[in-house]
């Protein structure tokens, strides 16, 4: 079983057990993974233990108090992060996507990924590229974007834009001009889109690009 075969509920427990005995000296007891890693009772937690327990992640001494020994490599999990692939956007056309309000909470997916490719940002999510107006920028169709969940951007970034009226989404260069937003393509065969301020939501700007080589 390796780490990408974790569940999300499982790496949370490991990584937080690593910490608080990085932090502590000792191991966590399971009623401080269950407030640690905010799961909603003792019976789950023990649950993940033994499946951590029998993948070889660690190893439980049922007569010692917190008898919770790590047995991994730390280094095998300590640098790589799940990040959500919250879906596709579209690098052509505008698709639509979840409600702004539930954006970082629908996740259809899971993508293991490095920490140095998410830059040390915390609010990372993915997602799959559709289209080719990104092309110049050497984002392809298929490609995944990792996408830092901001609100606000700077003229030029490449950004993930929620246009309100048409409740759609799409990836683009951000320029603010005098009365109104330029989502630019990176392709000279598309025109941009012009649209006002006061309609465009910034969902995340990109901070990666993980290309598909097939």
């Amino acid at each position: 079983m390796t780490s990408k075969a974790l569940s999300p509920k499982q790496k949370r427990i490991l990584n937080f057990t690593r910490k608080f005995l990085d932090s502590r000296g000792y191991p966590p007891s399971v009623r401080d993974i269950v407030s640690g890693c905010e799961i909603s009772s003792t019976s789950v937690v023990a649950y993940n233990l033994t499946r951590l327990e029998a993948a070889g992640y660690i190893r439980r001494h049922a007569d010692i108090s917190r008898g919770i020994e790590l047995l991994t490599n730390r280094r095998s999990y300590r640098n790589t992060i799940s990040v959500p692939i919250i879906g596709e956007i579209a690098a052509g056309e505008p698709i639509p996507v979840p409600h702004s309000e539930t954006w970082d909470t629908v996740a259809s997916e899971e993508l293991e990924v490095t920490e140095d490719l998410t830059r040390g940002k915390q609010r990372v999510y993915a997602l799959r590229v559709k289209g080719t107006s990104m092309i110049d920028a050497l984002i392809k169709d298929g490609d995944i974007v990792l996408m830092e969940y901001v609100s606000n951007a700077e003229n030029g970034d490449m950004v993930a834009a929620w246009l309100k009226a048409e409740k759609e989404v799409t990836l683009k260069r951000l320029f603010r001009e005098a009365n109104r937003i330029r989502l630019e393509p990176a392709n000279t065969q598309m025109q941009p889109i012009y649209t006002t301020p006061d309609n465009v939501e910034i969902q995340g700007k990109v901070i990666t690009v993980i290309r598909q080589l097939a």
